[in-house]
């Protein structure tokens, strides 16, 4: 595909199709530090029969990471929606991990029609009754602390120099995933790889400041596409069991769900299992 830009800024995407597409197109979302590449076990095999398209989300991958943009979920969505509209121009379902889900999730909305559906897998993002300011003195103190040191600019760059590396990043995965066979050189280097860009310490400094954006749960009242749960229920990064039970409290009606014994990232620790899934809930679109 010919080159595709976002505000002026470059973004990669690819795009995979076999001859005669079924169905509506799908556009994959990765999450926190990772890429399109972290989609190499369930590009191939969608796109024996849809029109699959992957994007790297402002400030990671191989997209562009300026200074002064607002990272975060409405730039994400923004982002996600203009794509839907500029290069595919059709109906779309959204897919995405983590921090992906929510922008998916957020594109879902803005997209209306043209969004066929939304699949999140281990969705990131906040629900109402989780934006509440800390209560008590105590509380108070302990999140004002953090923060402070968290902004230290000495503190955020040992941090960085510490986290992308290679041991770091491997030690992190297998942290995220219970059958770390996937866990490969492959990743890691995926992972690690962006990071040496010139302007990847700048993105994850705002990481610290990223606003938390619109509840899940505004979303979910807003959403009027089709909506698939894949949950890692084994993840601990998120209290997978608890969150599952507040999704299910706000998704709208119809929502599917597929539970695995997988972390953090389903799609790459279990892709047979979510190709299958998604294949067969896309057929009943």
């Amino acid at each position: 595909m010919a080159p595709w830009s976002y505000l002026d800024h470059s973004v990669f995407s690819l795009r995979r199709r076999p001859e005669a597409p079924v169905g509506p197109a799908l556009l994959l979302v990765h999450g926190f530090g990772a890429s399109t590449d972290h989609w190499r076990f369930n590009i191939p095999v969608l796109a024996e029969h849809h029109e699959v398209h992957a994007l790297d989300l402002l400030g990671f991958g191989r997209s562009a990471k300026p200074e002064g943009l607002a990272y975060g979920g409405a730039l994400w969505c923004d982002q996600l929606a203009a794509y839907v509209r500029e290069r595919i121009g059709r109906p779309t379902v959204l897919a995405g991990n983590s921090l992906g889900g929510y922008a998916a999730l957020a594109a879902g909305v803005a997209l209306g029609e043209l969004a066929a559906g939304v699949v999140l897998l281990n969705a990131a993002g906040p629900f109402s009754a989780e934006q509440r300011e800390p209560e008590g003195w105590g509380a108070i103190a302990r999140a004002t602390v953090g923060s402070a040191l968290l902004r230290s600019p000495v503190l955020q760059r040992l941090l960085f120099e510490n986290l992308r590396r290679p041991a770091t990043i491997r030690r992190t995965l297998n942290q995220v995933y219970v059958d770390r066979t996937n866990v490969d050189a492959e990743l890691v280097e995926a992972i690690r790889r962006p990071s040496l860009d010139p302007g990847a310490f700048g993105v994850f400094r705002t990481v610290f400041d990223i606003p938390r954006g619109q509840p899940l749960d505004g979303l979910f009242d807003q959403l009027k596409a089709p909506l698939l749960l894949i949950w890692g229920l084994k993840d601990p990064w998120i209290n997978a069991e608890g969150r599952r039970a507040r999704f299910l409290a706000h998704a709208p009606a119809g929502t599917r769900e597929v539970l695995l014994q997988a972390g953090h990232c389903p799609h790459d620790e279990l892709p047979a299992v979510v190709n299958q899934a998604l294949l067969a809930w896309l057929g009943e679109l």
